[in-house]
């Protein structure tokens, strides 16, 4: 079958987790044709910055970067009262209007606002589509007077009705960037109108073409979250990013479109309990939802699974990108008195600071250890002159990531913010014994393999991990549990394997009613013809072949002929 393959700011372009993640599915899948189409939030996209692609990948389509600038079509005056009609609709369900929530950002509003919301969505694709796009439209003075009304009418919430015009032009903006697809021409039969299924690697504004695809082409649309989009924009809209009229516009307009996106998929695939849970709370029906748990590569981790003993026995570890929502301020106050406990102990923290905020973070953090151990401060943070190393991978010390977790007994993971431990399994995969803190999709993850203990407690943080390093034969019980749990689990084969059966179910139940025909005249059912996959030789022609052979059509394999040649070449 051939699968429109959807990101956002990353694969094929971008490598890390997600990138990583695009990659081996397609590769993994080899029998599927894929078109990727990529959003793109910054600079133009150049062939040369893309990663090598497998043949399978038949083309790369690449939004234009989503900046003020750029062309367009300018509207009619028919079109210009359309749009005001839609583009009303729209921010009237954000904020005002019969129907509308009084707290946008509380969820995902009534049922009203969110069919009020959808209609106006599908009537702008559809202007989009007939105007050749929406570009100058949105960022016109017409889109901001009605979103003016919008917030100044009798039924809109108070935050709303003292948005100043900052606020609304910060509003516009917004709303300009995430209705970007709408104006992109993936729509049509040479695009995700001729995939068989339209896959979504994240929510949210990335799910939107394929929103689009299934409304305007009846594309069935899977949509896959390992990290939850609308949590995050809530988390990017505190009280220090935005006025309190932006944040409550901006939380409604990505609250109703998850709840769109999630009401119209064909299936779910959540990476976790947790991203299953904001997506059952958000509207989606449970029984659209499959839970799909990321693929780790463990073939890295190998060796030091099958050598627990290598590290110090007293040596704590933490692995993962510096940023204050790892909170390793508790994780050193916890050390402080694990070394009251274990004068021998001593703790590693292997990682790369995340932007400017966690370089920021890890000068406060080295200087708290100075603080907290100043006898032994003096001289360089290294292994054997401080009981706190702080270190990164590719030094002498840990020249690839699988010595960072085979250099300690019992890994640490101490944060107050976690969406799916991809830290937590790559130490299970290592045989490692682990102390985590119950957020995200910790407990899910460790599932009894492991001591959880809650978040921001650095007296339970130091208890447990004194607790392991005094108990040898507990951390090689839990090792070797956690490392069977995690090849049960979380492999790349399993996700794989998960998502072949995936596709098979949707096409197999959503078959798209597409009229193409082939070079005979026939209808094709599929984009790639599934005949062609059957490595075997057709016996002779039927009566019936011969019949349609005789009448200048061309000939089709009965059913039971498909599948009694595939058996025997499989013999």
């Amino acid at each position: 079958m051939r699968i429109g393959l959807l990101t956002e700011s990353g694969y094929p372009y971008v490598g890390g987790d997600a990138g990583l993640w695009c990659d081996r599915l397609v590769r993994g899948l080899a029998r599927h044709e894929f078109d990727v189409y990529a959003l793109s939030h910054g600079r133009q996209r150049r062939d040369a910055d893309r990663i090598p692609l497998p043949p399978q990948v038949r083309q790369v389509r690449t939004a234009p970067p989503w900046t003020a600038e750029g062309g367009g079509v300018t509207p009619g005056r028919r079109a210009r009262r359309r749009f005001a009609e839609c583009y009303g609709e729209l921010v009237e369900a954000l904020g005002g209007g019969p129907g509308a929530a009084s707290d946008p950002a509380a969820g995902t509003g009534s049922a009203h606002q969110a069919d009020r919301f959808g209609n106006a969505l599908y009537g702008l694709a559809g202007l989009a589509r007939d105007e050749g796009g929406l570009s100058v439209a949105l960022r016109s003075d017409a889109a901001l007077r009605t979103l003016e009304r919008a917030c100044r009418g009798p039924r809109a919430p108070r935050t709303a009705r003292e948005a100043r015009v900052a606020d609304l032009l910060t509003v516009a903006a917004h709303l300009d960037r995430a209705l970007r697809p709408l104006s992109l021409d993936w729509y049509g039969d040479d695009g995700l109108g001729a995939a068989d299924l339209c896959h979504a690697t994240a929510g949210g504004t990335a799910a939107l073409p394929g929103l689009l695809a299934r409304h305007l082409c009846e594309v069935p649309l899977l949509v896959t979250e390992y990290g939850v989009q609308l949590r995050s924009h809530y988390l990017a809209l505190g009280p220090d990013a935005a006025a309190p009229a932006v944040r409550a516009l901006l939380a409604a307009f990505h609250g109703l479109l998850a709840g769109e996106v999630y009401r119209r998929a064909t299936l779910l695939t959540p990476g976790n309990a947790h991203t299953r849970r904001w997506q059952e709370r958000c509207g989606a029906d449970r029984d659209r939802i499959r839970t799909v748990h990321p693929g780790i590569d463990a073939g890295r981790f190998t060796e030091a699974g099958e050598s627990p003993d290598r590290a110090d026995p007293y040596t704590l570890g933490w692995v993962g990108g510096v940023e204050p929502a790892k909170d390793l301020v508790s994780l050193l106050h916890a050390f402080a008195e694990v070394r009251r406990a274990e004068p021998a102990a001593r703790l590693r923290i292997v990682g790369t600071p995340t932007g400017a905020e966690g370089e920021a973070y890890l000068g406060h953090c080295r200087a708290l250890a100075a603080q907290l151990f100043p006898d032994e401060a003096e001289g360089a943070h290294a292994v054997g002159d401080n009981p706190v190393s702080f270190e990164e991978i590719g030094g002498p010390e840990v020249p690839s990531l699988p010595d960072a977790y085979a250099g300690a007994v019992v890994v640490v993971l101490s944060s107050v913010v976690e969406g799916f431990p991809n830290t937590l399994v790559e130490a299970m995969f290592s045989g490692r014994a682990t102390v985590s803190t119950d957020v995200g999709a910790v407990v899910e993850v460790i599932g009894g393999t492991g001591l959880v203990v809650p978040p921001r407690n650095p007296r339970a943080l130091a208890e447990a991990c004194v607790a392991l390093l005094r108990d040898p034969e507990r951390r090689e019980r839990l090792g070797a549990a956690a490392r069977a749990r995690a090849l049960e689990l979380f492999t790349v084969a399993q996700n794989i394997t998960a998502f072949d059966s995936i596709y098979l179910e949707i096409v197999s139940r959503c078959p798209v009613r597409r009229v193409v025909l082939g070079a005979a005249g026939d209808p094709l059912p599929f984009a790639a013809p599934a005949e062609t996959h059957v490595p075997v030789r057709w016996t002779g022609p039927t009566a019936r072949e011969r019949i349609r052979e005789a009448s200048g059509r061309a000939p089709v394999a009965p059913l039971h002929m498909i599948s009694g040649a595939a058996s025997e070449g499989a013999r």
